[in-house]
């Protein structure tokens, strides 16, 4: 896409140009029905170690958290022995924080359990939305909610099943990450094109 065509398209407000990383992941990522469960768990992992934190600060970490974290093979992950952690803890690439840290190998343990009783995390989770997208329409980015009754019931379960660092408004990032919900405004070049793919 060229540089004109990248400046003339109306997107999201954080979207912006100044920081190309996240242009590209609003107009390639952000927002696109995901059902791999290693993405599921990718996006676990980046939105709650994001908690606290800037999106940005944490895009620009990705490879060095696909690295850290086995390239998100939560079978992997779940193995990790706890010397694992200390080590984690001096990757300057990753937010050398314990608890997210030890939250990401605790979920990766738990969501294989989910995978045991539902057959893939994908389908536990897409059934809080109803099995599709829910596609929300908004004019203004002031009107995007922090949480959603969703987002409350999918923390409450995950909680309940052991999972760690995962409250509501984290959980309501991760389902606009994962195109569970569309969170594009209306004036988006996005917004029509995902409503599209589900």
């Amino acid at each position: 896409m060229s540089d004109a065509a990248v400046l003339g398209l109306t997107r999201c407000a954080w979207a912006t140009p100044q920081r190309p990383e996240e242009l590209l992941y609003h107009d390639t990522e952000w927002g696109v029905p995901v059902r791999d469960d290693r993405v599921h768990f990718e996006f676990l992992v980046l939105e709650s170690a994001q908690a606290g934190l800037s999106w940005y600060s944490i895009l620009r970490r990705r490879a060095a958290y696909r690295r850290a974290f086995a390239a998100f093979d939560p079978v992997q992950v779940a193995g990790y022995p706890a010397s694992a952690v200390d080590a984690l803890l001096h990757d300057e690439g990753i937010i050398r924080n314990r608890a997210k840290i030890t939250a990401a190998i605790n979920n990766a343990a738990r969501l294989l359990e989910v995978q045991q009783a539902f057959g893939s995390f994908n389908t536990y989770v897409w059934g809080f939305v109803g099995g599709g997208p829910l596609h929300i329409p908004r004019t203004n980015w002031a009107d995007v909610p922090a949480t959603s009754p969703e987002s409350i019931a999918l923390a409450r379960d995950l909680k309940a099943r052991g999972f760690q660092f995962l409250g509501p408004t984290t959980l309501y990032a991760y389902l606009q990450a994962t195109g569970l919900v569309n969170d594009h405004l209306q004036s988006c070049f996005r917004y029509p094109q995902v409503a599209a793919l589900g």
